[in-house]
């Protein structure tokens, strides 16, 4: 009995816990911008210029093409991800529980065009994605205030200008309306049916469905030394998403109709170099960093906290090669290497660690304006150990997070 009292007595801190502990699993960068940068683990992508999806790295790149310019894809994202050995506890003993996989599939658009005005000036406009992902854990999962299901999705219209200012730099610049749509539920009958009992009202831990639109903007330069050299610099704005819709968050307010959940999103900078090493062979690379730490706290617009954080600031480090067969085929590779966000803070429902991505792919000429792009990557990620608690439970277990990535896209010039 004075367990259960104890139990009892801690649900209103523990459900405030229990409402956010992973109620940002977006919080991932997704690297998905286009086939022909999945196939070389996107080493050099904000200076290549290849096809149009340039743009979604480095609006300056847009004065490299000297006709009009159309890029369609289409990415996939497999994520196997396993939560094992895991040990939850509460008030009433430890127990062991089953693995579970929380992996599951998502499907990443994308659609650009580039139309040079002049020799100096060019315009285009994009469709693709930033930021996504979902983990959903099994219902009989005894830990559902910790897993649960988490779906967010965003995506990202930019319209973009390019200028030459010569014939050594370009820059470039330009919108980028965000929108962002997620779902978090978070659940377990034996809390819900305590804090019930404890204060009369009926409902889920968490329970959200919500979407929202901001504004950001991006910014670029690229210097060519010469033909065959060439690098690339941007920058991205990411602003702070206020999503609305229906939010329950037990007991953290309850009901929390009419407020705004506010998404705080990374900036990004990437330095990118281009080097044609012979008529056949090029190198390239790409360094990317994402300004996780502005993603300090999730709270409402009435300032309702639902969780600190305390994420780092993550770094892409890529190189990759391609590789010119003939007039028809052309072949791609490349290694990158990925860093965390999270720090010392870990979690189960949004298992991170630093991972390393092997990638490749092709592009086929279908005809001399229309190519076939494809692009393979294995995300190769660490068991971690995570470990969560409130003041009534705790988890800990080890996670693992790898992925297949694959994409196709077809691109022609006019």
């Amino acid at each position: 009995m004075y367990k259960k009292r104890l139990f009892t007595k801690t649900l209103m801190a523990t459900a405030v816990m229990l409402a956010s502990q992973q109620s940002l699993a977006a919080g991932f960068q997704l690297n998905s911008q286009s086939a022909t940068g999945l196939g070389r683990a996107f080493a050099g992508d904000a200076v290549i210029a290849d096809n149009a999806s340039v743009m979604a790295r480095n609006a300056a790149a847009m004065t490299l093409f000297n006709a009009p310019a159309m890029s369609l894809g289409l990415n996939v994202i497999d994520t196997d991800i396993t939560v094992k050995n895991s040990q939850y506890t509460t008030p009433f003993g430890t127990s062991s529980l089953d693995d579970d996989q929380i992996g599951g599939s998502s499907y990443v658009p994308n659609l650009y065009y580039v139309h040079p005005v002049n020799d100096k000036l060019a315009l285009g406009a994009g469709i693709y994605s930033n930021f996504g992902t979902k983990t959903e854990f099994s219902d009989s999962f005894a830990a559902n205030e910790f897993g649960g299901l988490t779906d967010v999705k965003s995506l990202n219209l930019t319209l973009n200008a390019a200028y030459r200012l010569n014939n050594q730099w370009s820059v470039g610049g330009g919108l980028d309306i965000i929108y962002g749509q997620g779902k978090l539920q978070r659940s377990n009958q034996t809390l819900e049916g305590l804090v019930q009992q404890q204060t009369g009202v009926a409902g889920p831990l968490l329970d959200v469905d919500v979407d929202g639109t901001a504004l950001g903007f991006n910014l670029g330069t690229v210097y060519e030394l010469n033909d065959a050299n060439r690098f690339g610099l941007s920058y991205h704005y990411s602003p702070e998403l206020k999503a609305e819709g229906d939010m329950y968050a037990q007991p953290a307010g309850g009901n929390l109709q009419g407020q705004k959940l506010l998404m705080p999103l990374p900036d990004m900078v990437e330095f990118s170099g281009f080097h044609q090493l012979n008529s056949q062979f090029a190198v390239h690379y790409s360094v990317q960093w994402i300004e996780w730490s502005s993603f300090d706290a999730l709270k409402t617009n009435q300032d309702v906290t639902l969780n600190d954080y305390q994420w780092q600031d993550g770094w892409h480090y890529a190189i990759g090669g391609t590789y010119t067969v003939n007039a028809d085929w052309t072949l791609r590779a490349g290694y990158m290497y990925d860093t965390s966000a999270q720090d010392k803070k870990t979690s189960i429902s949004v298992p991170d660690s630093d991972r390393q991505w092997f990638s490749g792919g092709f592009s086929y000429n279908l005809d001399s304006k229309s190519t076939l792009d494809f692009g393979l990557t294995y995300l190769m990620g660490e068991d971690i150990k995570a470990t969560e608690q409130t003041t009534a439970t705790a988890i800990s277990a080890t996670t693992r997070a790898d992925a297949l990535l694959y994409g196709v896209q077809y691109s022609r010039s006019f």
